[in-house]
């Protein structure tokens, strides 16, 4: 019987835990239905709580008002809690330059998760078969699709989505519905060939079927659980180096270390650099294969190069790094200068940082070592106030071990630190000059000597989401 198929289904792809809540994705054809059938069946042994929604697309006026009926009726009849959205499909994709049919698979999954959202649902039940498994792989392979477009279509994802019915025949279905009496909807618009799936479910198929392998579909689908194992293989090789890749991420910025990327394998080296696309947009929705190779070659282009790709991305070289944003690139530094609590704290917002400061005998100096983060200056040295702030047209320091003075500017861009982000380099400058750039040498004039007595010792503690930038650089 079918039912135990898709039971077997289920169990082999842990589709479904004890106790779950199920959203079903209720289209009123023979799949959906077939499918709700199955899992209200099912309900008690797996201790079910399921739900269903249908989304009336308003694509075929009349009919489309009694599908939505229809499945009201089945969910009452199966005591089954049901969820019903209108939208007018066609007038959105009209408006959104999309095709009705995206535009119709967009709203449908938006009103699906958020009412998975909302109530704390666990799995969304699609009811894609076998057939439609076969004519997936064979629209991405038709399209020029690599082993992601080609692994078709996951049992279980992520996100909560499962598919029970991925191994049963659409002709199985059928009889089901029948056996049953089930009596599903009929959606004409799967008989006319005017969708690139509806020319390869009536017209390529069956040619295949009758002129290459009566098992076309199983072999399709057969195919496709191959592809999806080394998918999957290799997917976690490439999330293990994205991470080791990673020098920098947050909600806005990605940052992959070039050199690194270069010498990975290229097949993995294209995976790292969707992942770093998905980090900022989400998802790869327009981002084609030709994008993904211009990004790989701007590795070798020179230091501020940019693409402009589509839904806003920006990907630019930076001194050895890639970095994918939203963001216009920056170019001006953020202006700050504060004046430094000398026995206390003061905060620096701009950079997430707050300075620790304490004027201490030079006894008592050597029990705290200098880091990069801590620093120490002969108190009797220092001339006015001392002041955090970021770096000045023609600012020099005379740092230890110099012959003489040396541009700040010149030092950031020896330290290869992105104009972008050399304002989060401080300064630390009194009256008469800087004392200390964070991340270089102090200043000769303000080192501790035999004659020193009172020191100012001067600590940075570096908020964590802005210390994992800075630490690429010191």
């Amino acid at each position: 019987m079918l039912i135990y198929s898709v039971k077997e289904t289920i169990e082999r792809e842990n589709l479904v835990k004890n106790g779950d809540k199920i959203l079903v994705a209720l289209s009123g054809g023979p799949d959906s239905i077939c499918l709700l059938d199955i899992l209200v069946k099912l309900r008690e042994e797996y201790n079910l709580t399921i739900y269903a929604a249908h989304l009336n697309h308003r694509i075929r006026g009349v009919d489309a008002q009694k599908d939505a009926l229809y499945c009201s009726e089945v969910c009452e009849k199966d005591g089954v809690i049901f969820f019903l959205k209108s939208e007018d499909v066609p007038a959105l994709a009209k408006e959104k330059g999309k095709s009705i049919e995206d535009m119709a698979r967009q709203v449908r999954y938006t009103m699906l998760f958020d009412i998975k959202q909302k109530l704390g649902i666990d799995k969304i039940a699609v009811a894609h078969n076998l057939d439609d498994q076969a004519e997936t792989v064979l629209m991405k392979l038709l399209r020029g699709s690599g082993m992601q477009g080609l692994r078709g279509m996951d049992y279980i994802r992520d996100d909560g989505i499962i598919r029970p019915l991925l191994d049963i025949y659409k002709y199985d279905i059928l009889q089901y519905c029948e056996e049953n009496y089930l009596n599903p909807r009929i959606d004409k618009t799967n008989f006319e060939d005017e969708y690139t799936r509806n020319k390869i479910r009536l017209n390529l198929i069956p040619y295949l079927e009758k002129n290459y392998s009566s098992n076309i579909k199983q072999i399709l689908s057969r195919t496709a659980n191959i592809i999806r194992e080394d998918y999957n293989f290799i997917e976690n090789v490439a999330k293990e180096n994205y991470e080791l890749i990673k020098s920098y991420q947050d909600d806005n910025e990605t940052v992959l270390d070039i050199e690194l990327l270069k010498n990975i394998d290229k097949s993995i080296k294209r995976r790292i650099v969707r992942m770093a696309i998905i980090s900022i947009l989400k998802d790869l929705d327009n981002i084609e294969t030709v994008h993904i190779n211009d990004i790989i070659e701007l590795m070798d282009k020179d230091n501020g190069k940019m693409l402009n790709l589509p839904r806003g991305l920006k990907v630019y070289v930076n001194y050895g790094k890639l970095t994918f944003t939203l963001k216009e690139k920056v170019i001006e530094e953020k202006k700050y200068s504060y004046k430094i609590n000398l026995n206390g704290y003061t905060r620096v917002d701009e950079l997430n940082l707050t300075v620790i400061s304490n004027i201490i005998s030079k006894q008592e100096c050597l029990r705290y070592p200098t880091t990069k983060y801590a620093k120490a200056f002969d108190y009797s040295k220092i001339q006015g106030d001392l002041v955090i702030r970021n770096r000045e047209n023609g600012d020099k320091i005379n740092a230890i071990g110099l012959k003489g003075t040396k541009k700040i500017k010149d030092i950031l861009i020896d330290k290869k630190i992105p104009v972008e982000e050399r304002y989060m380099y401080p300064i630390f400058s009194d009256d008469n000059g800087i004392l200390w750039l964070f991340g270089y040498r102090i200043a000769e004039d303000y080192k501790i000597d035999e004659s020193t007595d009172k020191v100012v010792r001067i600590q940075l503690k570096y908020d964590v989401n802005r210390r994992d930038i800075i630490e690429k650089f010191i």
